[in-house]
């Protein structure tokens, strides 16, 4: 009678711990790709949540995966650790050198296009006046037709003021008359 293996043996056990570390770099390149991103592309914390959460997604499906190839779907304490030491000595040493190369190559080439655009940012900021000063110039014509023609205002109603101090409330005009 065959029966299939249960256990593994010490050499498979650090076999499999060393194939979880390398698991745990491989998640490093995954939350890699994250961080490239926030450094291209800035955004607000709820982005940044919708990221973590897709990460953490991710990192459950490949340790879902992991156990299911490599070590017949058990679950063992150490797999968890060897992906955390992984992950870990990957953020500290190639992650970050990742992330800053990557950082320091975004910095060029916005300096770059900086330098390129400004001749015609500056063509831009000049014809945007002009414009702006063309577009003021209409509004105001615009605007006193308006006025002449009493379309803003059908009636015009006086403000309601309520002074506490006069107790005869002399000055409280009815809403809606007109001002005389």
């Amino acid at each position: 009678m065959n029966v299939p293996e249960t256990f593994f043996t010490v050499s498979e056990e650090l076999v499999l711990f060393g194939l979880s570390c390398l698991a745990g770099a491989v998640i490093g390149v995954f939350y890699d790709i994250f961080r490239v991103i926030r450094i291209i592309f800035p955004h607000n914390d709820i982005l940044i949540l919708i990221e973590d959460i897709i990460f953490l997604v991710g990192y459950v499906i490949f340790f879902m995966a992991f156990s299911s190839v490599s070590v017949r779907g058990e679950m063992r304490g150490y797999y968890i650790l060897g992906n955390i030491i992984g992950f870990v000595i990957y953020f500290f040493t190639v992650g970050s050198a990742v992330t800053g190369a990557v950082r320091k190559l975004f910095l060029l080439l916005k300096k770059i296009f900086i330098f390129i655009a400004s001749p015609f940012r500056a063509v831009f900021a000049f014809i945007c006046k002009k414009l702006s000063v063309k577009f003021v110039g209409n509004s105001k014509i615009f605007a006193k037709c308006f006025k002449k023609s009493n379309l803003l205002l059908l009636k015009p109603y006086c403000l309601l003021y309520n002074k506490m101090e006069n107790s005869e409330r002399k000055n409280v005009t009815d809403f809606g008359s007109k001002k005389e």
